[in-house]
């Protein structure tokens, strides 16, 4: 057998017999050198050149009209339109949440009859396109004539016209409310049943009643679940607005830009308005959407150390007269933030 290498004293060997780094090694004597991606680089510049490339042929292509768009952009009818984009989205998004709620608890329920109700609503609009829906609520009074309050079978107590009380917007929200409930039904349950058992069961077992339960329990875990596919929906549903034209209903923004352009006959720079709004709104619609998954993700993931305080990030362990010892950290109070002390154990 040969001598052991003198260099290699104080080191251990890999299997292969390469040298490895030793544990109480200098972290700064290691002198990292960053990984080059050249290709990166030059598919980076590739999408700026092509980005830069198409706006400046798009300001200088005459079909685009630019002047028009600046025209329009603020017309009072277009500015109307949008507003009431933004109220049509906001009313069938308010009552979709609610009877998505309802519809999530009844497919929870053990009563199988509640159970089947809801699986049949959703099979129903969602196995059905929205434009079809918004065409039959179109026709809702043809269907129905009447609104009847009463008893069945009998002289009804009050009788409404439905052509009368019904008026194209009120349908625009129901039929886009009831489509979007199916949707929501679904994301709610599957916010609920992402929070484990063990939680509700421990909150029985600490005497809060069902209410308190799901209140500071269960939809506080659930709603980081809930909160980015619901921002999606809302994006979505501002979007589909622009489907309303099938009941008739032509105040909203897409409709209405299209009767202007009808006038025009010049559709493009039209079109570049609505689409101008439509991004407005959704722009705003995902800073709040960031902001509510923000609020509602505190303290999942990785702990990161105070900036301000430049203090480490804690650990798993506790370290006593070069012990290393695992430690418990326990919260206090019901917002869940630490106390600071450790436990050891």
């Amino acid at each position: 057998m040969s001598a052991a290498n003198p260099q290699s004293a104080g080191r251990g060997t890999s299997p292969r017999g390469r040298a490895e780094i030793p544990d109480d090694a200098d972290p700064k004597a290691i002198k990292a050198i960053k990984l080059r991606h050249p290709y990166r680089i030059v598919f980076a510049v590739l999408l700026v050149l092509t980005f830069v490339l198409f706006i400046i042929d798009a300001a200088q292509r005459p079909a685009y009209d630019w002047p028009t768009v600046g025209q329009y952009v603020f017309d009072r009818r277009i500015t109307q339109a949008a507003f009431n984009t933004l109220l049509l989205t906001v009313y069938a998004m308010v009552i979709a949440i609610v009877l998505g709620v309802l519809l999530a608890v009844m497919r929870l329920s053990p009563n199988p009859v509640v159970k089947s109700v809801a699986w049949f609503y959703l099979w129903v609009f969602r196995g059905t396109p929205v434009y079809v829906q918004l065409v039959f609520w179109g026709l809702i009074a043809v269907i129905y004539q009447t609104i009847d309050i009463g008893i069945p079978f009998t002289e009804p107590w009050y009788s409404f016209s439905t052509q009368a009380t019904l008026s194209t917007f009120v349908l625009a929200v129901i039929g886009l409310s009831l489509n979007e409930a199916a949707y929501m039904a679904e994301i709610v349950r599957a916010g609920l049943l992402s929070v484990d058992r063990g939680q509700e069961e421990a909150a029985t077992a600490l005497g809060m009643s069902w209410s308190q339960t799901m209140r500071r329990v269960i939809l506080p875990q659930s709603m980081r679940v809930i909160i980015p596919p619901t921002g999606n929906e809302v994006i979505s549903m501002l979007k589909t607005t622009s489907l309303v034209t099938a009941i008739p209903f032509g105040g909203e923004l897409y409709t209405r830009s299209r009767d202007i352009s009808a006038e025009t006959f010049n559709p493009i720079p039209l079109l570049i308005v609505a689409s101008i709004w439509y991004l407005f709104f959704t722009s705003i619609l995902m800073v709040g959407q960031y902001f509510l998954e923000k609020r509602f993700s505190r303290g999942i993931g990785d702990r990161r150390p105070d900036k301000n305080s430049g203090a480490p990030a804690p650990t798993g362990t506790l370290s006593i007269a070069g012990v290393s010892q695992p430690t418990v950290l326990h919260a206090t109070g019901d917002t869940g933030h630490g106390s600071g002390r450790r436990q050891k154990r």
